[in-house]
């Protein structure tokens, strides 16, 4: 089984998939560390990390399905997780492979961008983590951002029949239920 977890950045996309490996042994891959694969090693494809999520998910999609279908044919459990996949595009996938893959998506688009500021700094890995290294104005333009982009994600979610997660107010209740909604029942 594939689970894919995608949604916009700090929604908490890598603490699912860390809580998946850590309960039930199921490693996983992050698609940021594909991404800037190809932003430092091959630039030349335009894929890189200034883009807008959707926009890499539309150059990065064609390889991933490539690499899914690879994966599946491989019949390994795998967590791939990050922003780098939109609903129409899984929704394919789960209509394509309904027994072999689930999905979910995170965002948040109930939270003003000043809460959501103070929880990422607040919360933050520190010198390790990218976000909270940039400036105050720059964490704000990016949280915007990503609300505005959570908003399109759950749309598509609801268009395609996805599930959807917010983390807006119960942030770690939020990422509890949408890791048991992809393997609660695997023993």
């Amino acid at each position: 089984m594939l689970f894919l977890v995608s949604g916009t950045s700090r929604s908490g996309k890598t603490l699912i998939a860390k809580k998946i490996l850590a309960d039930k042994q199921i490693p996983y891959l992050s698609l940021d560390w594909l991404m800037m694969g190809f932003n430092d090693g091959i630039p030349e494809y335009g894929i890189h990390h200034l883009l807008w999520p959707n926009e890499i998910a539309e150059k990065m999609g064609p390889f991933l399905l490539g690499m899914i279908d690879s994966m599946l044919i491989d019949g390994m459990d795998y967590v791939i997780e990050g922003e780098a996949m939109l609903p129409q595009l899984v929704a394919d996938l789960v209509e394509k492979h309904p027994d072999k893959i689930k999905v979910v998506f995170v965002g948040y688009t109930e939270i003003s961008v000043k809460d959501k500021v103070a929880l990422v700094k607040k919360h933050g890995d520190g010198e390790n983590d990218w976000l909270t290294n940039e400036s105050d104005e720059y964490i704000r333009d990016h949280i915007g951002n990503m609300i505005a982009y959570s908003k399109m994600i759950k749309n598509g979610c609801e268009k395609h029949g996805l599930s959807y997660f917010d983390t807006s107010e119960d942030f770690l209740g939020a990422i509890e239920a949408a890791t048991d909604f992809l393997v609660g029942d695997l023993n």
